[in-house]
């Protein structure tokens, strides 16, 4: 891909020498760049996901490419003229757009928007729909399954130019902004004012709240405040043939006919593009604290949860899990001391309230019983050793990332089934995650990206996870790379119910192709 842009910003400057000699038009060397393409750019996304032996027979592998328009000169005329000084076609420019995250999903975009409007989105989707243009909304380019890219050359729309805070009502707590605020700037804004945000993630400093509420995000707070299905308001979205959904409502309750907005809570941009949300904020606690303590065992860990949630009660905000292997990589890669004795696992809760020393009482009794039970063996206060995991594993090597809902008590059972199933073939096999919420995130690391490991690796832990009725994605979403295994936890008939939704909002398919909906549809 690199040799493509090198190609195409040679031509660029060949092009620019020709102008200023007078040859040719503008308007034809622009034409010239677009149909300068890689003979392999159209199947590039398709090697990503190729199965073990080579062939495209992995259910993430991508599909063909549909039959949508090109963009023309045409087409970039008129995106210029609606968006001035903010269409991106400049390749170096354009390519961390079209590369995902985990740098595991890349596409082909030769084209991104940059509204500031809903109106500005309204013109284009209107637009885009009329040509038959695939366009791909993006927001922080957060994502973990490939929904938040191109996945052949497909617009890319992103909102993070629609970033202003449109209200905030300090007496309700109730927060509306565009779709392209950043988490983090949204959270210190609301600090300022004695507020929190409901969620927190570790992506919070470039993710996005349109893209927060287009994947359902969870992260650490869900325990405590539930959610967005809860905590959002109300939303504004732009359907494909560019009509103006307002449900942007602030009210609490509202329970007159269909509540739209659940639609797309979710949807990861398939359905439509959310360019404005109003949300429930918490007052920030007055109290936080945090420990981290050992556990022996999976079962004691279960017990000192229970203990957890009788004992704290209202003021418990996080009990999250992570195990020995997450320790060691943390040990290894960011030198991150164990700062209690070595066990099997260990358990961080968090507490929040008003009242510093009715919390901190509480939580004494609870740490009193716990090791009176032998529930826990040891225990300090700190976040960072949870919140660094996913930074650790990325210098382990090629990471496979699941992200898995169970019933709790089999939360951990998955990491040691995948342990014994993979025996060596993996480098690590690490678990960590939301106890609270039954959310587990399974991690494998191999040397280099191994087609042989996956196919070992998928479809069992999909069948292992509708073995006991779980969910195979929690809070990630489905994107291209889980696309088809959705029936491991959807019916058909479901899914149908799925595929008709997404025809009467999106006709065309326009928006976010190939994602979230599984091919057979």
């Amino acid at each position: 891909m690199f040799g493509i842009f090198q190609t195409t910003r040679k031509l660029r400057t060949s092009l620019r020498l020709l102008s200023r000699a007078g040859l040719p038009p503008v308007d034809l060397q622009v034409q010239l760049l677009l149909r300068v393409r890689c003979p392999q750019s159209a199947t590039f996304s398709r090697e990503l996901h190729l199965g073990p032996d080579g062939s495209a027979s992995s259910p993430a592998a991508a599909p063909q490419r549909l039959p949508f328009s090109r963009v023309t000169v045409e087409d970039l005329t008129f995106f210029r003229k609606t968006l001035p000084g903010r269409v991106i076609t400049d390749p170096d420019l354009v390519q961390s757009s079209n590369e995902d995250w985990l740098k595991s999903v890349r596409g082909s975009s030769e084209v991104l928007l940059r509204p500031q409007t809903t109106q500005e989105v309204s013109q284009i989707l209107s637009y885009c729909q009329s040509r038959n243009l695939a366009v791909n909304p993006q927001g922080g380019n957060t994502g973990l399954v490939g929904g938040s890219v191109p996945v052949y050359d497909e617009i890319i729309l992103s909102t993070s130019l629609m970033n202003n805070i449109i209200s905030f009502d300090k007496i309700s707590g109730i927060l509306t902004c565009q779709a392209g605020c950043v988490l983090e700037n949204l959270s210190l804004y609301l600090e300022e004012r004695d507020y929190i945000m409901p969620l927190d993630l570790g992506a919070k400093g470039s993710c996005q709240i349109g893209g927060n509420v287009a994947t359902n995000a969870g992260g650490l707070r869900l325990l405590r405040y539930g959610s967005l299905h809860g905590t959002v308001l109300g939303l504004e979205v732009v359907l494909a043939d560019g009509q103006v959904l307002d449900c942007l409502s602030t009210l609490r309750k509202d329970n007159t006919g269909y509540d739209l907005k659940q639609l797309f809570i979710g949807s990861e941009g398939t359905l439509g593009v959310i360019t404005a949300v109003s949300i429930l904020c918490p007052r920030k606690p007055k109290s936080v604290n945090v420990v981290f303590l050992g556990c022996e065992t999976f079962d004691q860990l279960l017990k000192s949860f229970q203990l957890c949630k009788g004992m704290l009660g209202e003021i418990l905000s996080a009990f999250e899990f992570l195990d020995s292997e997450c320790m060691r990589l943390l040990n290894t890669h960011l030198k991150l001391a164990n700062p209690i004795s070595d066990c099997p696992l260990y358990i961080l809760i968090e507490t929040s309230g008003s009242d510093s020393g009715h919390d901190s009482q509480k939580l004494h009794n609870f740490l009193e019983e716990a090791m009176t039970s032998l529930l826990v063996t040891d225990g300090t206060t700190l976040w960072s050793l949870r919140e660094r995991v996913t930074e650790a594993l990325t210098h382990d090597g090629f990471t496979y990332k699941y992200d898995i809902s169970l019933p709790v008590e089999r939360i951990y059972q998955l990491v040691t089934d995948m342990r014994q199933h993979l025996g060596k073939r993996a480098r690590s096999v690490v678990g960590y995650g939301h106890v609270g919420d039954g959310n587990l995130h399974l991690n494998i690391t191999s040397s280099a990206k191994d087609p042989a490991l996956l196919a070992s690796i998928e479809p069992f832990i999909y069948e292992w996870t509708a073995k006991f009725h779980g969910s195979i994605s929690a809070e990630h979403g489905l994107g291209l790379k889980k696309r088809n295994y959705i029936y491991y936890s959807k019916s058909r008939p479901t899914v149908a119910v799925m595929g008709k939704m997404k025809t009467l909002l999106d006709p065309k398919g326009i928006l976010n192709p190939y994602k979230t909906l599984p091919d057979d549809l």
